[in-house]
């Protein structure tokens, strides 16, 4: 008898996303057993009764999904899932923490093409600044953009405080140069805007980041706005969720929905569920994978 295809989800939270399941069981695996409030010193042991129960022809056909909300953490549970392996006894590993790592690919990867498109340029020297950056999205998005060669400012509600306290803790994880913002009033918002090419909006669903006021202030310096809120109003003024380089009126930026953003996270997070289980052999899977992917998907859509 063939064996079937298992994955199982680990997060430290108290419930695995049913998003996240859904999109497993679309992706080709057949039984999917989730693992809640999983803390990182019990991944070991858990990966560990997987390989070892199958052998090595079922091994191929387990998998690995690490979910929760803490970008760093699910790093950190990432690399203790390669740490237990015991070759031959190999499995694939897909960490997303709240889609965050797919949902920030997209963003990324549909904001280049957006600036090749509209104004022949890419992200090497320009100045992103990522209103809500201090959630998981907005945390890799800003990696994802520096890493392309942006300087990038994460702006926080709650002030300059809590803006550089996660820039420094992102930076001291993931070897990055991020800065952090005051976005706590619309003087401090309309600051950071004044200066920047880029704006990423990842805040929460159903709040307005950047309004459009905000917008006027940024004025023609401006070449692209993308907002991963798809719940009303907004989160950048006049960014409707099916976007996709349409002109912001009074500037000469494009803005980038929801919906649009979300088709290529969909692609990307299904095609590295699918690429785990296709794989002749084991796959670690992070954000920068998920970029990766996500830039061929943009790519094949040009």
């Amino acid at each position: 008898m063939e064996r079937r295809f298992i994955l199982h989800m680990l997060t430290p939270g108290r419930q695995m996303s049913p998003f996240d399941v859904n999109m497993a069981v679309d992706a080709g695996y057949e039984v999917v057993v989730p693992y809640c409030d999983v803390a990182t010193d019990q991944v070991r042991g858990l990966v560990q009764d997987a390989i070892f129960s199958r052998g090595p022809k079922g091994v191929a056909r387990t998998g690995v999904f690490i979910g929760g909300r803490d970008v760093v953490q699910a790093v950190d549970m990432l690399d203790a899932a390669r740490a237990a392996m015991v070759p031959p006894f190999e499995v694939s590993v897909f960490a997303d923490p709240s889609g965050s790592f797919t949902t920030a690919a997209a963003m990324v990867a549909a904001t280049e093409r957006q600036l090749r498109k509209a104004h022949g340029t890419d992200f090497t020297g320009k100045r992103v600044f990522v209103a809500g950056g201090t959630g998981p999205v907005g945390r890799i998005v800003a990696l994802l953009c520096e890493q392309l060669g942006a300087s990038v400012f994460i702006g926080s509600h709650r002030g300059a405080d809590h803006a550089a306290e996660s820039a420094d803790s992102t930076n001291a994880r993931f070897g990055g140069k991020l800065a952090g913002a005051d976005a706590s009033t619309a003087e401090a918002r309309r600051e950071q805007l004044a200066q920047s090419e880029v704006v990423l909006a990842c805040a929460a669903a159903g709040v307005q980041v950047i309004s459009a006021e905000d917008i006027a202030v940024a004025g023609q310096k401006l070449l692209v706005a993308a907002d991963v809120n798809a719940v009303p109003p907004e989160g950048v003024a006049g960014v409707g969720v099916f976007d996709d380089g349409k002109l912001l009126p009074g500037t000469r930026a494009v803005g980038i929905g929801a919906l649009a953003i979300g088709n290529i996270k969909y692609k990307t997070q299904n095609g590295l569920f699918v690429r785990m289980r296709e794989a002749g052999k084991p796959q670690y899977l992070s954000f920068p994978e998920a970029l990766a992917l996500a830039r061929e998907l943009v790519a094949e859509s040009a």
